[in-house]
């Protein structure tokens, strides 16, 4: 089953938008590294249900804009546009390559996957895969399906990691029976407005924009 991995927020200055956050409601965040190919770095709260809040920023404006990963590309027009707030999540798998058939298959456009790494505050570099179900990043969302390389260097050791959990994440990108079709879940027939993940409800609503629960 997929689980929720992360909450993607866009950051003008990652750094002071996570520490006004943890001030906020009480949690540490850690300075994750860069990503060199994109022209982005990213701060980090971990939580847990094994997920986590990544801010993500831009050093490089020129490589952000040249981007061919559409989470660059929708970090970048959102970013444009003068929003900074959550605006995309990711799903964990490990079977990617199970999905990238699914889509095939069944006709889903997608792009991916993509190679991606960050290198870390200790020089190491973190891998993984990216997988996107198509969408228009000015008027729509679809999450993105992520595989980590090696799943127990993406989160970090007990100590980093914040009591609190992200329970449920409120969306309005498609209608819930689409959302299943292209993810593969099982809806439950006595909650037509939710979907289960292994570590997280979807609320399916009337939403002017991405919002999730923190407890």
């Amino acid at each position: 089953m997929l689980a929720l991995d992360h909450i993607v927020v866009a950051a003008i200055n990652a750094e002071e938008s996570s520490a006004k956050y943890g001030n906020k409601f009480t949690i540490k965040a850690v300075k994750g590294g860069e990503h060199a190919d994109w022209g982005t770095y990213n701060y980090l709260s971990y939580f847990s249900n094994d997920s986590y809040i990544e801010w993500l920023g831009v050093t490089d404006a020129s490589k952000t804009k040249n981007a061919e990963n559409p989470l660059i590309q929708h970090l970048d027009y959102v970013l444009d546009n003068k929003f900074s707030g959550p605006f995309q999540f990711a799903l964990r798998t490990n079977e990617m390559d199970d999905y990238v058939t699914h889509f095939k298959e069944n006709n889903i456009p997608f792009s991916g996957p993509f190679a991606g790494q960050r290198k870390k505050p200790d020089g190491s570099l973190l891998k993984w895969r990216m997988l996107f179900p198509s969408y228009n990043h000015e008027k729509e969302l679809l999450p993105f399906l992520i595989e980590w390389e090696n799943p127990k260097d993406a989160y970090p050791d007990t100590s980093l990691l914040n009591v609190q959990s992200i329970p449920k994440i409120n969306y309005s990108g498609v209608d819930r029976d689409t959302f299943a079709h292209i993810y593969q879940l099982k809806p439950k027939k006595l909650n037509k407005n939710l979907l289960t993940l292994q570590n997280c409800k979807i609320n399916f609503g009337n939403y002017d924009k991405l919002h999730f629960d923190l407890v």
